[in-house]
């Protein structure tokens, strides 16, 4: 059984490892070189303490990880957020994209976020279907905005409503005082 916690940058390597095979061989991330782990401890530490990372881990094992970052750099946004979760291909189709994904929501929803989006990479079935599951909702598709692997892919967008936009929002929390469940 796998816990969900807070990254910490020691989770970096694995990580990595995970993340490496969707930027070498898919067109999941349209990244083109995997980034080491000193990559992503600085990934993590450019979103601390206002986004969370979180990882699903079985005693040492990290088996997947899901974070939230800025939508859009714009102070008007700052109610957005954008998401991803990325499992190892060992452990996938187990319930560990989801249980990440719905921590991941309620963390950001207790935060005061209202929205969170996510792209993904077209065609993918197995994301849209998690995404689906875990309450997002179709919103568009941007065609042949990336070009990965020897052709041309679309990104569809989609959005998963957190807390009710209010008159005048109060900015999102930090995430001090706000743990992971445990899952």
């Amino acid at each position: 059984m796998s816990a969900i916690r807070f990254a910490a940058p020691g989770d970096a390597e694995q990580i990595a490892a995970i993340y490496a095979p969707f930027v070498l061989h898919t067109p999941v991330s349209f990244e083109e070189t995997p980034p080491d782990a000193d990559e992503i401890r600085a990934r993590m530490a450019r979103l601390r303490g206002r986004w969370p990372w979180l990882v699903a881990a079985d005693a040492d094992r990290v088996l997947g990880y899901a974070y939230a970052s800025e939508h859009r750099a714009r102070p008007a946004y700052r109610w957005a957020v954008d998401t991803t979760v990325y499992v190892d291909e060992h452990a996938r189709r187990g319930g560990i994209g989801r249980s990440l994904y719905r921590e991941l929501l309620r963390i950001l929803t207790r935060q005061g976020f209202c929205a969170a989006y996510a792209g993904i990479a077209l065609p993918n079935d197995a994301s849209v279907g998690l995404h689906t599951a875990v309450g997002f909702e179709f919103v568009a598709v941007y065609p042949a905005v990336g070009f990965k692997l020897g052709r041309w892919h679309d990104v569809s967008w989609w959005r998963r409503a957190l807390n009710e936009p209010s008159g005048l929002p109060v900015d999102p929390a930090p995430l001090e005082g706000i743990p992971p469940s445990g899952d």
